[in-house]
């Protein structure tokens, strides 16, 4: 056998040997595709598919301005009847857009007032579950007054749960908010406190029919068990998924309440249960709930060493959670005392008060009004022409104001400024 003959027969065999291995190779994908149809086939489940960019799926119709809504189910979620969920369909029967899971609707309401009118009143609630084509849910608290105190109870949740029954009409804009989950594999930390779990049950229903193999961990935490929301639902996920870890958290368990099976951990979510919990890698932390979890939490686990941009996070109300990458700026403005806001169509010229925490508020305290809504960034009701000047928002907001405008209820000036108001 000559060399040249020996060489041909060696490169012969190397081919072969290849040729096998990726027939064997694509044997098996093939194979453990055609189970994966035949196991979707029996249960009747959707085969996975492509995740479009969120600009592909969020850009599909949304309409403008606000369009009506019927209430098509309402359902009481806990025990002590303080959260109510209403499924609202359109009344033209068009598809729904869809939205990025942890957005919110907004609200155009009109509230009965003690002198037997209305009044009309706009206000954000969070959806509540994954995107569907026919149908949006939201989860609504009814927030009672403080004990205690003169403030009155919640005008738009108490409205909704005494006065919108199935068959109401509601006026409604497209879904919309800059806090929602990303579409990577990454692994991820879900973290609601109180009512502040509608947004996380809205990401985990998404990602768990949309993510098949996603980490998700989702801390709850409540009082105690009267206080749970869709118990049951989220107990049958975590049975149905292994990759899903569910850890209910109660500050104030009663006497009923078994550790075990109502909850696994007692005491308040904090960053000493998820070191705890938690194994070491990249998770991304989305995080909601009242002010003050939120102001202990965000600063705790940036000291614990979680990079900025994977902590995402949306509070109740006007809250302000210092940032790292804000403080500087916060510190500039603090000692900025010698600012001065004018407000055009009102004709006053006032000295900015530092300590005031944002345009809204110094301007009600000035006895200037100004419509008003979420107070969070998220209607866009405070909306206001600059007219000169500049301003500073500490965290970018849910609404995004038109150019020269601002959005008085999370912003302080960044130099004297002129306003329309």
């Amino acid at each position: 056998m000559t060399s040249l003959s020996l060489s041909l027969w060696i490169t012969f065999g190397i081919g072969l040997q290849l040729a096998i291995y990726l027939g064997i190779v694509f044997w098996r994908h093939w194979t453990g595709y055609q189970a994966l149809r035949s196991v979707a086939a029996d249960l009747d489940l959707p085969l996975p598919q492509a995740v479009l960019p969120a600009s592909e799926e969020t850009a599909v119709a949304a309409w403008t301005g606000y369009r009506t809504f019927r209430v098509e189910r309402k359902t009481v979620e806990d025990v002590s009847q303080s959260v109510c969920s209403f499924y609202l369909v359109p009344e033209d029967g068009k598809p729904l857009p869809s939205f990025l899971p942890g957005q919110f609707l907004t609200f155009r309401l009109d509230v009965p007032t003690s002198t037997g009118g209305s009044e009309q009143i706009i206000r954000c609630y969070t959806l509540s579950d994954a995107p569907r084509p026919d149908c949006y849910r939201v989860s609504i608290k009814r927030v009672p007054s403080p004990a205690g105190s003169d403030f009155p109870a919640g005008r738009s949740s108490n409205h909704f749960h005494d006065h919108v029954e199935v068959g109401s009409v509601l006026q409604v804009r497209a879904p919309s908010g800059h806090f929602y989950i990303d579409r990577s594999e990454a692994p991820v930390v879900l973290i609601g406190s109180g009512v502040g779990i509608t947004p996380m049950l809205s990401m985990l229903n998404w990602s768990l029919a949309e993510q098949k193999g996603r980490e998700i961990w989702l801390f709850y935490g409540v009082r105690h068990g009267r206080e749970l929301v869709m118990k049951s639902h989220l107990d049958a996920l975590a049975a149905a998924h292994p990759n899903f870890h569910l850890r209910v958290c109660f500050s104030d368990p009663q006497a009923e309440d078994v550790v075990g099976r109502d909850y696994q951990h007692r005491g308040r979510i904090e960053v000493e249960l998820l070191r705890m919990q938690l194994p070491i890698k990249p998770y991304h932390f989305y995080i909601c709930g009242p002010s003050p979890m939120m102001e202990s939490l965000v600063p705790a686990l940036e000291d614990w060493g979680v990079r900025d941009s994977h902590i995402h996070f949306e509070a109740f109300g006007p809250a302000s959670i210092k940032r790292r990458n804000t403080i500087a700026a916060t510190t500039s403005d603090a000692k900025a005392s010698d600012l001065v806001v004018t407000f055009a169509q009102s004709g006053k010229q006032l000295p900015w008060l530092p300590a005031t925490a944002n345009l809204l508020d110094f301007a009600e305290n000035s006895g200037i009004a100004v419509n008003s809504g979420c107070r969070a960034g998220g209607c866009g009701s405070c909306q206001t022409t600059i007219l000169s000047g500049e301003v500073s928002y500490h965290q970018p907001p849910d609404f995004d104001p038109e150019p020269g405008t601002c959005l008085l209820c999370v912003c302080t000036p960044k130099t004297s400024l002129t306003l329309e108001s």
